[in-house]
């Protein structure tokens, strides 16, 4: 019974981690490219801050349930913490992480901009460089939490 719930658990937080993660990427670029393109100051607003909220609600959340939950599952197999399937899920998480963190700062630095901004005008180059590196991270972010669902779904084949 034990396993059935952390299992669930662990599974519930991975799909949170895609979803949050596609459904982020997706308002924040085509809002901020509608923003920009109406220049709608008040929708960029609007958008980067649900952008931070569902990071931290959802994404944080989902973040730190993983590592607890499949920690606790693995011990259940009784296998080494140095199996290379480990290994290689440790690495790939701990890469998502690094991808992930400065994502985090730059949303919240890209929301302080335009809140403060009095027109579109004032958020200059550094808005759209800082959200260009936003957009790039995200990438390898993402192609990360696929991966990991892979060697979660294909661990029975992969050990």
């Amino acid at each position: 019974m034990a396993y059935l719930l952390l299992k669930s658990l662990h599974l519930l937080g991975a799909a949170v981690l895609f979803g949050t993660g596609l459904g982020i990427a997706f308002f924040a670029w085509f809002g901020w490219r509608q923003a920009a393109r109406e220049r709608n100051l008040g929708l960029l607003r609007g958008v980067l801050r649900l952008t931070v909220t569902a990071d931290a609600v959802f994404t944080a959340t989902a973040a730190l349930l993983q590592p607890v939950t499949g920690a606790l599952l693995w011990r259940m197999t009784g296998l080494s913490w140095l199996h290379p399937w480990m290994l290689w899920v440790l690495a790939v998480y701990a890469f998502v992480g690094c991808c992930w963190l400065p994502v985090v700062w730059i949303q919240m630095r890209l929301r302080d901009r335009a809140c403060a901004a009095a027109n579109m005008d004032e958020l200059g180059p550094e808005f759209t460089r800082l959200f260009w590196i936003w957009f790039i991270l995200g990438w390898p972010a993402f192609a990360g939490v696929l991966v990991l669902f892979g060697l979660m779904v294909g661990r029975a084949w992969l050990m």
